[in-house]
């Protein structure tokens, strides 16, 4: 189950972002993926293809990214149906890792890397069987469980451990989740109801979220039952975030760890008498060899102790080695550092963009799912990642000047760009692109029951201009 729900979560990546590429990374793209190798072959030289790889070096042409999501999907499908899982999850991880790096800004999220070091694993954890049934047993590596029950360790408690060593004032006053709701990136309409339940609520709330992620991970490492708990918390978990936030596939990611929590005896007698029929005895499967296996664990291990023990500050003088292993093997993205919203965000800035083709009469550009329109409700868009909506939220909490992938953005609508303009909700200029973009700051907000308003969902007050009005060079 665990290695199918992994190919699913692969499955799904690559689904969202296939449908994105023209417009994000293609030549015709806000950030091509070409001058991004080129401005990096020159600065890099030889040293480029090590900090970057990426199999875009080969090809960074349009077709060749499709092709490297083509070979992803049809690898998560024979992950998913248990055709030759190891070398389909190989060649997933493989594909991913070039599209994460090709992919610059816009696949620089916690859940693309945590995909990758799951599916390295993963890669490691599957039988080298050409056929693994769905109603056999197979034996798995017992020492690849548990560098995945490592993971989940990590993971877990690292989310915990970033929210104390941030030392910002909303987690030390257990006042985070009172705003959580409205500036998380992108909202759902039960987030919305979740706001307005009162403030005792939302600290016993945040008190039992530092409960599950800083005490609940010890239980990974203990007795079977207490595994069994651990499961129950961390799963439930990931279902309450699913359900007030739209995260992408970061939490079928994690329920799909969770479950190397369990031992088959765990599913009920009725379950699996059903999977497993009275005939179907444990099928020995061919797994990788200890002289493999052996040496990725140390490495992976090894790498994964250097970098936890960074978020707990410890000056630990480690061998110069080691250190030089850890920076060697970094780009692969194997092992990575984990954490989301050490410091909340208070306040809900958003970007709006307009054009003109006079100067005079601004028409707005709509996005597919960040808040824009004030009746339209916060809507369910997990797992799949509309990227460019996640993007401007990060780009609201800073400058123009900080995010220069948002002026190649705007040069894109000036030209009437086809590929970008899919990105959005509906292009206001069908007929010929505007002459003139510009960009404001507001600040949005939930609307409260109290202000009897029903259909509308948010507020905005003026806040600051993003960037003046901008036209193309003739």
């Amino acid at each position: 189950m665990f290695l199918r729900l992994i190919g699913v979560t692969y499955g799904i990546a690559f689904l969202s972002l296939w449908g994105q590429l023209d417009g994000l990374i293609s030549s015709h793209g806000i950030l091509p993926v070409r001058d991004y190798l080129n401005a990096a072959r020159e600065q890099l030289g030889a040293d480029a293809w090590r900090i970057l790889p990426t199999l875009c070096w080969l090809s960074s042409s349009d077709g060749f990214l499709h092709v490297l999501c083509a070979v992803g999907v049809a690898a998560s499908l024979l992950a998913v149906l248990g055709f030759a899982q190891a070398p389909a999850l190989a060649a997933a991880w493989l594909c991913y890792l070039s599209l994460q790096v090709a992919g610059q800004t816009f696949l620089g999220f916690q859940w693309d890397i945590l995909l990758l070091e799951t599916g390295f694993l993963a890669a490691f954890y599957a039988p080298l069987s050409l056929r693994a049934p769905l109603l056999k047993e197979t034996f798995s590596s017992r020492l690849m469980r548990w560098m995945l029950l490592w993971l989940l360790f990590r993971l877990m408690l690292a989310s915990g451990m970033v929210k104390l060593a941030s030392s910002d004032p909303t987690w030390r006053t257990l006042t985070a989740l009172t705003v959580h709701y409205e500036t998380q990136p992108l909202p759902t309409w039960i987030g919305w109801y979740m706001h307005q339940l009162p403030d005792w609520f939302h600290k016993f709330s945040c008190l039992v979220m530092f409960g599950i992620e800083l005490l609940t991970p010890f239980l990974i490492f203990t007795i079977r039952r207490l595994r069994l708990i651990a499961f129950f918390v961390l799963t439930g978990f990931q279902l309450l975030i699913a359900a007030t936030g739209n995260y992408c596939f970061f939490n079928l990611l994690t329920v799909a760890l969770c479950l190397t929590l369990l031992e088959d005896d765990h599913w009920p007698r009725g379950i699996r008498r059903w999977i497993f029929p009275a005939d179907s005895g444990a099928q020995p499967a061919a797994n990788w060899p200890l002289w493999i296996t052996s040496p990725i664990v140390a490495i992976v291990l090894l790498l994964s102790v250097v970098q936890f023990s960074g978020l707990f500050r410890l000056r630990i003088p480690w061998p110069a080695s080691f250190l030089s292993v850890y920076h060697s093997l970094s780009p692969l993205r194997i092992v990575n550092g984990y954490g989301l919203f050490s410091v909340m965000t208070t306040s809900r800035p958003e970007i709006i963009v307009e054009g003109s083709l006079d100067g005079n009469i601004w028409r707005t550009y709509e996005f597919k799912y960040k808040p824009g329109d004030l009746n339209r409700p916060p809507a369910f868009v997990a797992p799949h990642q509309p990227r460019l909506d996640w993007q401007m939220w990060f780009a609201a909490l800073g400058t123009a000047q900080e995010n220069p992938w948002f002026i190649n953005f705007c040069a894109r609508l000036l030209q009437g760009n086809p590929y970008v303009l899919r990105l959005l909700k509906f292009n206001p200029f069908p007929d010929s692109p505007p002459k003139y973009i510009r960009a404001t700051v507001y600040d949005y907000r939930f609307t409260r029951l109290a202000d009897g308003q029903p259909g509308v969902w948010w507020r905005r007050t003026w806040k600051s201009v993003y960037i003046p009005s901008l036209s193309l060079r003739p």
